[in-house]
């Protein structure tokens, strides 16, 4: 059966031929090239050439097809966010010059007798909404207007720097002692600590039966890390010249010594917030050392300690005063490029690390 097969099976020329030497078969081969024959190994290593070619061209032409589309799509990208930037920049030139254009907002028009308002809103700080610069020259504004019955401090803060809140409740008794109209503080939804400071300046001060009052007090909170910048290994480089220039630092002891000064720091601040309120309120502050101790009470509390005269809001009071109820907004507009650099100068000084300018003793509702 074996070699039946065999006999089918076509001749091999490579093992049933006869056997030659390499310079025969290498004569061979090239006659057989010359006559225009070529053998399947070379045909089908050409065809795989060939075809791993095709294949590397079209992968190059997905890929440029893939880089032309990114970049097309990168193109877009930057041209919107260029009309975006462009945009932005355009908003806020047309919000400068219609603020400088524009007087104050109004509710409820200004034509004819209204309530001169001035917002006292966020904490109180120089760099803030509430900055004394910017109350200040609101009042100003709502005193001289003739058409203002009354002047309104809207109230709306936890209260905030010292300094800020003095120089604003100067302002508000240097008006009121003219006496040529009234000027009122509506607490909102707190009126605490500095912006309580600001309202005992008022002839009179309205507040809500949940409004928060009071927290006539001085703080000033911070960390000791001495402990842990031990642990960690870390050295603290301080140079200073004075024994007590770093007394404040986080990452160092509090001597007795400095820790009784501080708080005589605190108790002397405290004292300055206690004359004001009094010069301000009067006999009608109940005689309760309580009310100095930091402690915040309700409205509805706040009437019957003295701390406030009634209970309403800004829409009762206009109400009141006045037969067609009329506001003026007079706090002067936020320049949205000071708010920018403002903003920005913060940002630097931070990562400067260099201090700000600003007390750590705060007139603040403690968070």
């Amino acid at each position: 059966m074996s070699d039946e097969r065999d006999d089918k099976r076509p001749a091999d020329p490579w093992t049933d031929g006869p056997q030659l030497s390499r310079e025969e078969a290498r004569s061979r081969r090239q006659g057989r090239e010359g006559e225009g024959e070529s053998s399947p190994v070379a045909e089908d290593a050409e065809a795989l050439r060939e075809r791993q070619r095709l294949e590397q061209m079209a992968m190059m032409g997905r890929w440029i097809d893939g880089v032309l589309a990114e970049q097309r799509r990168s193109r877009r990208w930057k041209l919107f966010f260029r009309f975006l930037f462009a945009a932005l920049i355009l908003a806020s030139l047309s919000v400068s010059l219609y603020s400088l254009l524009a007087g104050p907002p109004s509710v409820g028009g200004d034509a004819g007798p209204h309530l001169g308002l001035v917002r006292v809103e966020g904490t109180i700080d120089a760099e803030g909404r509430a900055s004394a610069e910017r109350i200040n020259q609101g009042l100003r504004r709502a005193w001289e207007s003739p058409q203002s019955e009354a002047v309104v401090l809207h109230i709306n803060s936890p209260g905030g720097s010292p300094v800020q809140s003095q120089r604003i409740f100067e302002e508000v008794m240097r008006l009121r002692d003219e006496g040529d109209k009234p000027i009122i503080a509506v607490i909102e939804d707190i009126g605490a600590s500095g912006a309580y400071y600001i309202a005992a300046a008022a002839d009179e001060i309205v507040a809500a039966p949940a409004s928060l009052v009071g927290s006539i007090g001085v703080i000033y909170s911070s960390f000791g890390f001495q402990e842990a910048i031990d642990r960690l290994g870390v050295e603290r480089r301080v140079y200073t010249a004075g024994d007590n220039k770093a007394f404040l630092d986080p990452f160092s002891d509090v001597a007795p010594a400095q820790r009784e000064f501080w708080q005589s720091v605190l108790d002397s601040t405290h004292g300055q917030f206690i004359a004001a309120v009094r010069e301000g309120r009067g006999e009608r502050l109940a005689d309760d050392e309580a009310l100095f101790s930091g402690l915040v009470w309700s409205g509805e509390q706040a009437v019957g300690l003295g701390l406030v005269d009634e209970l309403g809001s800004l829409d009762s009071l206009a109400r009141e005063r006045l037969a067609e109820p009329r506001l003026h907004d007079y706090t002067p507009r936020l320049d949205p490029f000071e708010r920018l650099s403002r903003q920005f100068g913060r940002v630097a000084l931070e990562w400067l690390g260099l201090p700000r300018a600003e007390s750590p003793v705060r007139y603040q509702l403690a968070p």
